[in-house]
């Protein structure tokens, strides 16, 4: 049987993208918890501020729930396997968040819509501003 040449890189491409998406998908959950950390951090300083009752966050099957109580506004952050990554969903809009790996397993994010890679910082501003502070502008 005769080999192709190119037949063969396509492959191991192919087996290469594979792993990688398999890879990725086996950290949805754990980013998920660190997403959860980094916002519940975000929220205890909130807390801190205007008392304990003002902001909830807590997970959820595949997702994370913030509810702030005197605006009674919420926003829900869910795992996303086809993209992969997360759905940020507030206010009737829905901000889609890609995940993938850097050297040393770490994650990067970036902003589909706006085509943009976004820190962490940036990240938990998208998520939580509107949500926590309706009133004030951007």
């Amino acid at each position: 049987m005769p080999t192709f040449q190119w037949l063969e890189m396509r492959i191991t491409e192919e087996r290469d993208r594979r792993e990688r998406e398999a890879e990725l998908l086996s950290r949805l959950g754990p980013a998920l918890g660190e997403l959860q950390r980094i916002l519940g951090d975000c929220i205890k300083a909130y807390t801190t501020a205007f008392g304990e009752e003002s902001a909830t966050i807590r997970r959820e099957v595949g997702a994370l729930r913030v509810q702030v109580a005197d605006s009674q506004g919420e926003v829900r952050i869910r795992t996303d396997a086809k993209l992969p990554g997360f759905q940020v969903d507030r206010d009737g809009a829905t901000l889609a968040i890609e995940i993938g790996l850097l050297p040393g397993n770490r994650l990067y994010y970036r902003d589909v819509a706006a085509d943009q890679f976004v820190t962490i910082d940036d990240l938990t501003r998208r998520i939580l501003d509107r949500v926590l502070f309706p009133k004030l502008r951007e």
